[in-house]
């Protein structure tokens, strides 16, 4: 065998392309600066959104949680999707309010807030806001370089204990608990604003029947009536209650100006 290979063409050596090299760490010095730069974005960030509507498109998915009599196995989870709803979202006076249009794809004149499962609000400023906080007294440390949407990032985790916290969790409207969360946002790297924001319950009560709760937020520039502002892009939240893993797949489309004309087709 070892002849009749002798004459066989080899393959060549696969070699890795090399890594491209990252900008150094900023220093702590620069680290403090940049975290007060974004603090100050982000406590001014609602102040400086036009008045506008947008069409927010929710696809809502179950799974069993791993290890529930749902789902024996610890794999990956089947997600199945329970339902469609379109809203439309209206932002007037740095106040948000949510219209339930679709539900499925067929009218409906059901309230929001009435709905059952799983819902989640506070994208266009409160949660941001709620971080930076000075009484929230978040802690923040360098992550590293990450990689948003093909762009070289600058990331740092951040934590916020639940003393300080003002997060919140509901569960069926009847039971709320504010806890410990932690995350990391993700900032453009040169001039700083937010891109993403992602956000972990820590600590949640052994007692309190959600057992897990995370969010991701993505931010991306958007075109209103000839202006560029930085707007949610989509979102996902997951939740794990009762043995059922519940998740959110946000998208926010077809962002224009306010106005008394303005309507959904």
């Amino acid at each position: 065998l070892r002849d009749r290979s002798e004459s066989l063409a080899t393959a060549k050596p696969v070699v890795e392309a090399p890594k491209p090299k990252l900008p150094p760490a900023p220093n702590a010095v620069e680290q403090a600066a940049i975290i007060q730069e974004v603090r100050e974005y982000a406590l001014n960030y609602s102040k400086g959104l036009p008045n506008f509507l947008t069409t927010q498109v929710v696809r809502r998915y179950q799974a069993g949680a791993p290890g529930s009599r749902y789902n024996r196995s610890s794999s990956e989870p089947s997600w199945v999707q329970v339902d469609l709803l379109t809203l439309r979202l209206s932002y007037f006076d740095q106040k948000e309010e949510y219209k339930l249009i679709l539900h499925n794809n067929s009218p409906t004149t059901q309230d929001f807030k009435s709905l059952g499962g799983a819902t989640s609000t506070g994208e266009f400023g409160s949660l941001l806001r709620d971080i930076f906080e000075p009484r929230t007294h978040a802690r923040f440390e360098w992550d590293g370089w990450a990689t948003l949407r093909g762009n070289l990032v600058m990331a740092f985790s951040y934590s916020v204990e639940q003393a300080n916290s003002q997060w919140g969790i509901e569960y069926e409207k009847k039971d709320h608990i504010v806890p410990a969360y932690s995350g990391r946002i993700l900032l453009d790297k040169d001039t700083h604003v937010v891109l993403r924001v992602t956000l972990n319950a820590d600590d949640i009560p052994p007692s309190f029947p959600v057992k897990m709760a995370t969010t991701i937020l993505d931010y991306d520039y958007t075109d209103i009536s000839g202006h560029q502002f930085l707007l949610p892009l989509k979102s996902e939240t997951q939740m794990s209650a009762d043995g059922v893993l519940s998740k959110n797949d946000t998208e926010f489309r077809l962002y224009r100006k306010y106005s008394a004309e303005s309507s959904l087709t």
